[in-house]
């Protein structure tokens, strides 16, 4: 088990309807975030990143079965001995597109992922998408940790059930839109503070139709203090984190303990 871990998000732009574009732009940023002054043992994507909110087009779009992204991000991974988190794509399956997260090993392997559970009806998500049926478990250096995409942040229950399964990380892909920058940086804060744990969420940015995307992607500790946080533009967020923190944090103030389930 290994206590720290390197990450480098990757807050880029995403041009709607146009995967061709967005793969070229992401093995650049790939290759960007591996040749920095420390190599990461950890890379983290947006959400989406493959196709945008084309929601329209969306069927014809989606990666089948999630191939091309396979394809490209296990080669990379097994070739750098990095993992990847690889924020979602849009995925289309024999019942419909889903919006989903890979989580790839240094050996290039899929060892989990997940598929959005919450819809957001602001962007017509559910008359396009299908909703996903599992929770977002997966395990980094032997450290249990948990996945949400985006709106899902604002269902605090759901981060808390990862939390009591034993996560001491949250990984949040997302394109989370202006004006609402303050629910975002908030929403995350409170994650991080109420479960104890950190909070590593990767926005998009740029422009797609009339939405803006502010990026402002943040790694978060366990006490909900901002370890790093990217500005509105494309940037590879560098940051180590310790995660020994996160029991330290938990024994001084025993939250988890202190649950009194049998009112709530």
């Amino acid at each position: 088990m290994k206590n720290t871990l390197r990450l480098a998000l990757i807050q880029m732009h995403v041009d709607a309807g146009n995967p061709d574009a967005n793969f070229e732009r992401l093995a650049a940023k790939l290759n960007e975030a591996v040749q920095g002054p420390v190599k990461p043992d950890l890379i983290m994507l947006p959400e989406m990143w493959n196709t945008g909110y084309a929601l329209e087009q969306i069927n014809e779009l989606a990666d089948e079965e999630g191939e091309r992204t396979k394809k490209l991000l296990s080669a990379f991974s097994f070739k750098h001995q990095v993992q990847i988190v690889a924020g979602s794509i849009a995925e289309k399956r024999k019942d419909g597109v889903y919006n989903t997260i890979f989580a790839f090993d240094e050996q290039g392997e899929i060892h989990a992922d997940y598929s959005k559970i919450h819809l957001f009806r602001l962007m017509d998500e559910e008359k396009h998408l299908q909703s996903g049926e599992k929770l977002g478990e997966l395990h980094i250096s032997g450290i249990e940790a948990g996945m949400m995409i985006c709106y899902d942040i604002r269902f605090p229950e759901l981060a808390r059930k990862l939390a009591l399964n034993g996560a001491k990380m949250l990984f949040v892909p997302a394109q989370w839109p202006n004006p609402r920058l303050h629910h975002w940086r908030t929403l995350l804060m409170a994650r991080a503070i109420e479960n104890q744990m950190f909070v590593i969420a990767c926005n998009r940015c740029g422009t797609s139709s009339s939405s803006t995307f502010f990026g402002h992607s943040m790694i978060l500790d366990p006490w909900g203090e901002i370890i790093a946080e990217a500005g509105e533009g494309e940037e590879i967020l560098r940051a180590e984190i310790d995660l020994s923190l996160v029991d330290t944090v938990r024994a001084k103030i025993p939250v988890f303990e202190d649950r009194r389930p049998n009112f709530y």
